[in-house]
C-alpha cells in the first residue's frame, strides 16, 4: 500500500509538470497560475500545493528533467583522468544539440525558457539559481579547455575563459534561434559541422593581443608631431 502511494504520488507530480509544460508552452509562465495548471491536469489545487512550494519551485522542477541529464555529462568535462578532454567537451556540445533537435520535451522546456518567461516578482529566484548555474557550467568547460591544453590538443595561447564562454553563447544561441523558428536552420543535420568549426578556430593560431592605444610607438610618434612653423625657424636663426 506504501509503494502504491508513492508512486501514485510520483505519477502525479510527473503529471502536473507534463501539464505545466503544455500551458507555460501555450500562455507563457506569466500568465499561468499554478491552479489552472492544476485544473489542466484534473487535480485539486491542494495537489499542486503538496508537490511544489510555488511556481518557481515547479518551474525548477520542470527545468531538471531535461537538464539533469545534461548536467550528469558536463559534469565529468573538467576530470583530468579523461584522455581526450577536447573530444569529450565537443561530444556534451553534440549531446545537448542533438537531445533538443529530437526530443519534444526538451524543445518544449528551451522555448519556454528562452522566449514564454518573464523573471519577475516570483520568477525572480529563477534567475539567480539559472545565473548559478550557468556559471557551474562554465567552470567545467573551462577546466576541459584548460585539460585539453595540457595535453597539447590546444595551442597554449588559448584563453580557456573565453573559450567556454564563447562555446557556451554558441549552444544557447542556437537553440533559442531553433526553438523559436524550425525552419531557420536544421539543427540535426548541421550541429556537429557548427561545433566543429568552433573547435578549429580554436585549433588555428590564436590571434596576437593588439598593442595598447595607450602606447605611443615612435611612428605614431612622428605621425603625431607637429611640423614647425617656417616663420619660428627663420627667426631662430
Amino acid at each position: 500500500m506504501v509503494r502504491r502511494t508513492k508512486e501514485e504520488a510520483q505519477e502525479t507530480r510527473n503529471r502536473l509538470l507534463d501539464t505545466a509544460e503544455l500551458v507555460f508552452q501555450e500562455k507563457g509562465v506569466s500568465r499561468t497560475s499554478l491552479n489552472e495548471i492544476a485544473e489542466a491536469a484534473g487535480v485539486t489545487r491542494g495537489a499542486i500545493y503538496w508537490h511544489f512550494k510555488n511556481k518557481a519551485d515547479l518551474f525548477d522542477a520542470m527545468m531538471e528533467r531535461v537538464t539533469l541529464p545534461v548536467e550528469e555529462m558536463t559534469g565529468r568535462a573538467g576530470d583530468n583522468s579523461i584522455n581526450d578532454p577536447l573530444g569529450y567537451v565537443r561530444a556534451c556540445a553534440l549531446n545537448i544539440l542533438n537531445r533538443v533537435a529530437t526530443d519534444p520535451q526538451c524543445q518544449r522546456v528551451f522555448e519556454i525558457v528562452s522566449h514564454k518567461c518573464e523573471y519577475v516578482d516570483e520568477m525572480a529566484p529563477v534567475h539567480e539559481r539559472h545565473i548559478e548555474g550557468r556559471a557551474q557550467c562554465l567552470k567545467r568547460i573551462e577546466q576541459g579547455i584548460r585539460n585539453a591544453i595540457s595535453k597539447k590538443q590546444l595551442p597554449s595561447g588559448v584563453d580557456p575563459r573565453s573559450v567556454a564562454v564563447g562555446l557556451h553563447a554558441l549552444i544557447d544561441g542556437l537553440i533559442c534561434n531553433w526553438v523559436l523558428d524550425h525552419d531557420y536552420f536544421p539543427l540535426a543535420d548541421q550541429a556537429e559541422m557548427l561545433i566543429d568549426t568552433f573547435i578549429a578556430g580554436l585549433k588555428a593560431t590564436p590571434p596576437r593581443s593588439t598593442p595598447s592605444r595607450s602606447k605611443t610607438t615612435p611612428r605614431s610618434k612622428a605621425r603625431n608631431s607637429k611640423p614647425t612653423p617656417v616663420s619660428a625657424t627663420k627667426r631662430s636663426k
